[in-house]
């Protein structure tokens, strides 16, 4: 029997929720929305709240722990992102961004950098206003995602 498809959501601050909930239920995947306390989540057998607490990382660790082959992991975390590829699982930021061996270093180094420079006293900008072209991107990233694990014998 195939080993089946999960989708690993670090929810705190995922502006993608609805979009996941619908591609979810068409493809029939069960999500689990990890967050570090309480989260109203839709009454479906198929998705799954977590609560990991309020400790610091403590999502972001049950998430990892959770990473294998077959999953994908939706987060703007870079760290959890990098974390996530290494165990094999799929990770896609909120704005369709995939995160791949060959590109979480690099958004890695990209983040240290940028967290130095703050650091340091410099102003930097936040991340850019989330936008529907970003939401449109997120669902056409998760449906490709889903579509490649069923390929390769997952789901």
């Amino acid at each position: 029997m195939a080993e089946p498809i999960e989708i690993l959501v670090d929810a705190d601050a995922c502006p993608v929720k609805g979009e996941i909930y619908r591609v979810a239920a068409r493809h029939r995947v069960r999500v689990v929305m990890v967050s570090g306390g309480f989260l109203n989540i839709p009454i479906d057998p198929m998705i799954e709240r977590v609560i990991a607490g309020d400790g610091f990382d403590a999502a972001d660790d049950r998430i990892a722990e959770r990473a294998r082959p077959g999953t994908i992991v939706v987060t703007a975390d870079v760290p959890l992102a990098a974390r996530a590829v290494r165990a094999g699982a799929e990770a896609i930021g909120p704005t369709g961004r995939p995160f791949t061996e060959a590109s979480v270093g690099m958004a890695l180094a990209t983040r240290n950098l940028m967290e130095e420079l703050r650091a340091m006293g410099e102003a930097t900008r936040g991340p850019r206003p989330f936008s529907p072209r970003d939401r449109s991107q997120f669902l056409s990233a998760l449906d490709a995602a889903l579509v490649r694990l069923k390929r390769r014998g997952f789901g």
